[in-house]
């Protein structure tokens, strides 16, 4: 069912980009090798479509991220939006990495802690790997995500044969918190289509969590708070790390209930 529109909070919808394709970035190893404790996905206790799992990337790890995001060609968002897009005023850079999107799904434990339990009951299927579309979002004070909804992709995964799928939850990697000097910019879920403060769900930055959460037809409504302060290098009025957040996908086996709505034969997380 589409998500109903609502007048006065006029949330957007956030697509698959049409940005021009570039060449991937050498992403960074990941040293320590992961995992470093065991990953326990941990349902929100207001939600069962917003899951954490903390400590999915060391402190160490975030830090030496964070420094090779800064060598990366983010852009700023325009402050006006195409018709139906949600507002919003951050850095972004975007990218199809296949290679980072395989080292995420089976060299950091993801595919281990997500394959754990009843996967039917907890993701709608059999997660199967990642989606290459890479997001990284960079927050300076002032800026913000405002109210909207993620939506599907549809794609296919290199696999053998190669298995279309679509996406349908959104994962979120934080780099930054107020261990870092960041205050603000939590991410708010509105569980009945409408902004009220009274029935937020707010889910507070905690460097290295990996905060995953319901897209498409299932999606909440979705804001990400402008931070309130960020620390500074003290080298004129740069800040030092900002906001960060790296945001990707993982894709599951659904075929009854994926052939019954959308034909495929798998389904992601994105």
């Amino acid at each position: 069912m589409p998500k109903p529109k609502n007048k006065a909070s006029k949330p957007g919808k956030v697509e698959a980009s049409a940005s021009p394709p570039q060449a991937p970035p050498s992403w960074p190893a990941f040293k320590p090798p992961l995992p470093v404790i065991d990953l326990a996905p941990e349902p929100h206790p207001l939600t069962s479509k917003v899951v954490l799992i903390p400590s999915f990337f060391p402190r160490s790890l975030c830090r030496d991220y964070v420094a090779f995001l800064k060598t990366l060609p983010l852009q700023t968002t325009p402050g006006r939006p195409k018709r139906g897009e949600a507002v919003r005023v951050n850095d972004r850079f975007q990218v199809d990495s296949q290679d980072f999107a395989t080292r995420l799904w089976e060299q950091t434990g993801l595919k281990e802690a997500l394959l754990q339990g009843d996967v039917e009951e907890k993701w709608g299927g059999e997660p199967v790997g990642l989606s290459p579309n890479i997001r990284i979002y960079r927050y300076s004070k002032g800026q913000f995500f405002d109210c909207h909804y993620d939506d599907s992709n549809n794609l296919t995964l290199p696999l053998d044969p190669p298995m279309p799928v679509k996406t349908t939850w959104t994962l979120l990697l934080y780099l930054t918190s107020t261990a870092e000097g960041c205050i603000g910019g939590e991410t708010v879920f509105y569980p009945r289509d409408r902004r009220s403060q009274r029935e937020e769900i707010a889910v507070p930055l905690d460097t290295g969590m990996l905060l995953l959460h319901k897209h498409g037809d299932d999606c909440l409504l979705v804001i990400s708070l402008l931070p309130l302060s960020l620390p500074h290098t003290g080298h004129g009025s740069q800040n030092f790390d900002h906001q960060l957040t790296i945001t990707f996908s993982f894709s599951m086996k659904g075929e009854k209930s994926l052939q019954a709505r959308n034909g495929s034969s798998g389904l992601i997380f994105v």
